[in-house]
Order: C-alpha cells, then sequence, then structure tokens
C-alpha cells in the first residue's frame, strides 16, 4: 500500500513530497534538478 514520505534531493537540497511502497525498492529522480541522489527524510 503505497503512503507519502518527504523526500530530499542530496544535489541540489530540494524537499517534496512523494508516494512511497514500504519494502519496494525505487530509484527516485528529484523534480528539479533530475539527480537521481533522492533520500527520504526521517520523520520527526
Amino acid at each position: 500500500m503505497a503512503e507519502e514520505a518527504k523526500f530530499k534531493c542530496l544535489r541540489c537540497g530540494h524537499e517534496y513530497t512523494d508516494t512511497y511502497t514500504p519494502g519496494v525498492p525505487q530509484e527516485r529522480t528529484c523534480p528539479k534538478c533530475t539527480s537521481n541522489s533522492v533520500r527520504r527524510m526521517k520523520e520527526k
């Protein structure tokens, strides 16, 4: 089941919200700079 999470690009620092499915690896691309160095941010 897909959930929403915050992601951050390690290259340009752009933060955005997107859906992801826990346990399913998925390569992401930054919508701003098209880098693939995107990581999910930890919940606080």
